[in-house]
């Protein structure tokens, strides 16, 4: 049986993928898609909160404070799976059979390592063709027990009924977070995603922002071991999570969206 790839490992495998509508390898434009969790500087992504909501709260490489609690990221990892691209018109790429213009950079379930650091990681390279490109989509995925999830199951037992696991250390503590959270992500790009007939590689960054996950209403850190399955914040950090993802054209891979 086939060991699943990490998306560190797709950047060769990958491009067949997405490759349908053309002549063969070589011919079309690519596109590669990035990760990130921070903005250039050292500066936290605004997700669910945003600066404005959270003005205590600073962020240097994988240590974050709001100056009474410190929170520590070591590791942060999370299953996607079903990312794809949809063109400008196309209305809706969730249905069956699935129409032209719906373009796949990965299918099965691939963990993503998020880069707890500045700049962009985890580049998977997929040719697709030209056109004019207005959402990006994948699914948060929960390991389930069927067949489409063995391998990848057989690999990584730990994310078992699991889609992210994170760990580090809040004030001192160790701690491991884990969520069965099973959601599909429509991200709108805007402006869109140009892809012209070109040899020119465009790279497409979706940023996470980890600094918001283990957040409370008034902004201030969460314990995350509370947000885990059965935990008093379970749902906040869940709700958290999906706010916190975002998608733009990234050219110099630094990921900032300006």
């Amino acid at each position: 049986m086939k060991r699943p790839m990490s998306l560190s490992a797709c950047l060769v495998g990958l491009v067949a993928a997405a490759c349908s509508d053309g002549t063969g390898p070589g011919t079309q434009p690519v596109v590669l898609l990035s990760f990130a969790t921070r903005l250039p500087g050292g500066l936290q992504a605004a997700g669910a909160f945003g600066a404005a909501r959270a003005p205590g709260i600073t962020m240097a490489g994988d240590t974050i404070t709001d100056g009474s609690n410190t929170l520590i990221i070591t590791s942060a990892q999370i299953v996607l799976r079903e990312i794809e691209l949809e063109r400008q018109e196309v209305v809706d790429c969730d249905v069956s059979p699935e129409p032209a213009g719906c373009e796949d950079f990965e299918v099965g379930p691939v963990l993503v390592d998020l880069p707890l650091g500045p700049g962009v990681r985890e580049q998977v390279t997929v040719e697709i063709p030209p056109g004019t490109y207005t959402e990006v989509e994948f699914e948060i995925h929960k390991i389930g027990d069927d067949a489409e999830d063995a391998a990848f199951r057989a690999a990584h037992p730990e994310f078992a009924q699991k889609s992210i696991r994170v760990q580090g250390t809040y004030n001192g503590a160790p701690f491991t977070f884990e969520s069965d959270l099973d959601v599909e992500q429509e991200l709108d790009l805007a402006p869109p995603l140009v892809i012209a007939d070109s040899v020119t590689a465009t790279n497409l960054t979706v940023r996470v922002g980890l600094a918001d996950w283990f957040r409370a209403l008034d902004g201030k850190l969460l314990n995350p071991a509370t947000g885990n399955k059965g935990g008093a914040n379970e749902s906040l950090v869940k709700e958290n999570i999906k706010q916190s993802v975002e998608a733009f054209e990234d050219h110099d891979e630094d990921g900032n969206d300006n």
